[in-house]
């Protein structure tokens, strides 16, 4: 039977790590992740655990050893945020082209310069074309039920992928909340010892990360693109069948709230969801009809749902807690790309950036300026909204 406790998502994460049995797990700290190794690091001082645990000089040498594990069949995990998350960078790439299924924890924090210790999504964002699965965390509890999830999504033989869970800095990472823990047996039951043919065995010689030329490169694309492809399938599928063990579902990519007769809706990504559902539910009180699409899955990207809705609303707003410079926030940039087309007034609200609070009154001012749209005013289709000049 489960238990509850006061964890932050940091902590939380932790226990789905653990709850994952992974063989090794790589770590060197950077706020605000740090606190999140140390707890992993607190399960195999106490002896709840049994894995290697291996202190590195950098998070490159972080994601550098997690991939030398990897390929020896092990089970791994690492976290990083901010500027290590950038200085892992090459590495990245090696992971998700020679297919190795390690799961991260990206703790979301604005990059340099001008420095920033505090939360936003420009870090992750940076590396969207990285060639990992990247899915985004409302709450503490999503931290623990994802990381459980992303090694089954990961691990799958279709899909063998790399997954980073993103995990809004010290909005998440550092608050707590209530969070209910699966018995290690439940967990078991749900993801399986990690099997594969992808390693270094000395009786199966091999060659991995190898080179190869102009002939065969863009099939080796091709290949990955088919696996994202397989993901969007695993995730929903996955999510399911966690929910039916557990009682708790996140949507798979996409969670709607409130959105059946809704003229207007914003699109959320992490933390700030929660503050969406709350604004959505006093204005609904008030006759207003408004709703939520919570974005969990930014890779792969739920084109097809987006396509889906290209009628279904009045007015289309995206909150950004990042921004591609010289064009638009970065979320916003795919869902109009998805939604071309689309008779629906879109806007972008780029908020948040650098730790900079979203507070209900400012959901609410967009959603009131979505509405107008909706009714036929215009109004800019990107917005910085909260600057201090304003």
């Amino acid at each position: 039977m489960s238990k509850k406790a006061f964890l932050s998502a940091n902590e939380a994460a932790a226990y789905g790590v653990k709850l994952s049995r992974p063989h090794v797990v790589s770590a060197y700290p950077i706020t605000p992740q740090t606190t999140l190794v140390e707890k992993i690091a607190d399960f195999l001082a106490n002896g709840e655990a049994d894995f290697k645990y291996m202190m590195v000089e950098s998070e490159h040498s972080a994601m550098a050893s997690a991939l030398g594990a990897s390929m020896m069949g092990a089970r791994t995990f690492t976290a990083s945020s901010s500027q290590g998350l950038l200085y892992m960078c090459e590495m990245l790439s090696y992971v998700s082209g020679s297919r190795f299924p390690i799961v991260m924890v990206d703790a979301n924090r604005s990059v340099a310069t001008p420095w920033n210790i505090f939360g936003d999504q420009r870090d992750a964002m940076a590396m969207r074309d990285s060639g990992w699965i990247m899915l985004y965390v409302e709450s503490g509890q999503e931290a623990l039920d994802t990381v459980i999830q992303a090694y089954k999504i990961a691990e799958d033989p279709e899909v063998m992928t790399p997954v980073m869970i993103n995990i809004d800095g010290f909005t998440l990472t550092h608050t707590y909340d209530m969070v209910e823990i699966p018995e290690q047996e439940e967990a078991d039951s749900f993801l399986p010892p990690y099997s594969t043919t992808n390693k270094m065995d000395m009786k199966d010689p091999k060659t991995l990360c190898m080179s190869v030329g102009p002939d065969f490169h863009t099939e080796g694309r091709f290949l990955q693109q088919k696996a994202f492809e397989a993901a969007k399938r695993k995730i929903v599928s996955v999510n399911d069948e966690y929910a039916k063990l557990t009682g708790r579902s996140y949507g798979g990519m996409i969670e709607e709230y409130r959105c059946d007769d809704a003229e207007a809706v914003l699109v959320a990504v992490g933390s700030v969801a929660g503050t969406v559902r709350v604004a959505v539910d006093e204005m609904r009180e008030a006759g207003k009809k408004v709703g939520l699409i919570k974005l969990r899955s930014f890779r792969p990207f739920p084109k097809e749902y987006f396509e889906s809705i290209r009628d279904k609303f009045k007015a289309v707003g995206v909150i950004d807690r990042s921004i591609s410079f010289g064009f638009d926030g970065t979320v916003f940039s795919e869902v109009k790309s998805a939604m071309y087309g689309s008779g629906a007034k879109m806007a972008n609200y780029i908020v948040g950036l650098g730790g900079r609070d979203i507070p209900k009154h400012q959901i609410e001012t967009m959603f009131s300026k979505l509405l107008g749209m909706a009714s036929g005013k215009n109004e800019a289709e990107v917005q910085f909204l909260g600057m201090r000049w304003e």
